[in-house]
């Protein structure tokens, strides 16, 4: 029988980033009775497998009547292969202008395969000898570091700290890779709400960074999974919408806003190229030979939403946005009610303003033989933070997702995960007493 070496396969494989979601599902299935505060999925409350017919009606109605097509045409841009960039470039645009004031032409975008294929084509065509560096803000999404691990690219990490970048330390990063020879092309971030931490960048840190990447020279990879889901009505603009000298990197998604199980994403790439055209037709070449094209039966049921809305994502998320405020609202008052902040158990967490998650300081290591405790005695699932960084702050800290819990599960996780703290206090599992600075 054959056999395959791991140290004979891909590099990327040995690493532990690339076990984590594996690892977390697991979890997640071997205790599908718990309630589980891990993932950063949509709510369900809303799915309703009529609406993937209507969509696709919609869109089949917009080729025939806004487009002027004809049946036989219709038929083959839902049947056959299609443009490897896309074929809701259009709408794509249409949204971007309405929602986020985003000023971007069709040609710079490539529909993709989920946000985590735009993340690949652009750490792939960026990375074009050993010099190449990608900087993350930590603690940073796991895919992207998977993604640059597949890619290639070593990540330098930069820290977020509580106001989501340490801008001087960014700088004095760059600067000192260059000094060593290396070239950071990039600087990956999620400047509102972001995953893992929930934080947001200030509109005075927006305009600072793009001035850091100008004066520096680094593109900035935007992620906006989240931007839509502000806990109030005021969303400052993206780095995309106040970019002038295209130094961002737009990478989009419609898992939160549109509909998972679809997988489409894209990446508005308008950096013009020496030669002619631009950094996404770039992209489209690797995405030729990686994905051939992006499913357009998916594309055709999320261009239905996007038309069902008049291209408004935030008109069409409505409901939604109302269920991540009150269970962003729920989750915090139940952590002050069972965790005060003159009380013993140096528990805390930070506030954000907005998404799917917030992050726990706990007086215990926080770590994977914890969670599987935790489901397995007290029926309540998180995520270990070490999963997103390797800071020495990351050992007792945890991910909370309230996204797709109902407000009475969220009250009984919250009962479960207070027994599990009380239990591991009572066992003596602290931490040590210098990281011991709870958030609050």
């Amino acid at each position: 029988m054959a056999t395959v070496a791991v140290a004979d396969l891909h590099a990327s494989l040995a690493d532990p980033a690339l076990d984590s979601m594996n690892f977390l599902n697991e979890i997640a299935n071997d205790y599908p009775d718990a309630v589980s505060f891990a993932p950063g999925r949509p709510y369900e409350g809303f799915f309703d497998t009529a609406l993937i017919h209507d969509y696709l009606h919609r869109f089949e109605q917009h080729l025939l009547v806004e487009r002027g097509f004809a049946p036989e045409q219709v038929c083959r841009v839902l049947f056959q292969y299609g443009r490897t960039k896309g074929v809701i470039d259009d709408l794509v645009t249409r949204h971007l202008e309405i929602d986020e004031g985003i000023h971007a032409e069709p040609e710079s975008v490539v529909v993709t395969v989920g946000c985590q294929e735009a993340m690949f084509l652009v750490l792939r065509a960026l990375r074009a000898d050993d010099r190449d560096v990608l900087l993350t803000v930590t603690p940073a999404y796991v895919g992207i570091v998977g993604a640059a691990r597949l890619a290639d690219m070593p990540v330098v990490g930069v820290d977020g700290g509580p106001a989501g970048i340490d801008l001087p330390a960014l700088a004095g990063t760059v600067r000192r890779l260059r000094a060593e020879g290396r070239r950071p092309r990039a600087c990956y971030v999620v400047a509102d709400h972001s995953n893992p931490s929930g934080v947001s960048l200030s509109p005075a840190d927006r305009r600072a960074l793009l001035a850091l990447a100008a004066a520096e020279d680094f593109l900035i990879l935007e992620d906006n999974p989240y931007g839509l889901f502000s806990a109030d009505d005021e969303r400052p603009p993206t780095l995309k919408a106040i970019d002038s000298g295209r130094r961002v990197v737009y990478l989009g998604s419609f898992a939160k806003t549109g509909m998972p199980g679809a997988r489409v994403g894209y990446v508005v790439a308008d950096q013009p190229v020496a030669g002619g055209g631009l950094l996404a037709d770039q992209l489209a070449k690797l995405k030729s030979m990686l994905t051939v094209n992006t499913s357009p039966i998916a594309q055709a049921v999320i261009a239905g939403k996007l038309l069902a809305h008049g291209c408004s994502l935030v008109k069409a998320n409505q409901p939604e946005i109302a269920v991540y405020r009150r269970n962003l609202t729920r989750l915090l008052e139940g952590l002050a009610r069972r965790f005060p902040a003159d009380g013993p158990s140096g528990i805390g967490w930070n506030r954000p303003r907005g998404g799917f998650f917030l992050v726990l300081s706990v007086p215990f290591e926080a770590d994977d033989s914890l969670l599987e405790r935790s489901a397995r005695e007290f029926g309540v699932l998180w995520t270990p933070m070490r999963h997103f960084t390797t800071g020495a702050a990351a050992r007792c800290a945890i991910r909370l997702s309230f996204s797709v819990l109902t407000p009475e599960q969220i009250d009984e996780g919250l009962d479960r995960f207070a027994a599990l703290a009380a239990s591991t206090t009572r066992r003596g599992d602290l931490r040590p007493r210098d990281t011991d600075t709870p958030l609050r």
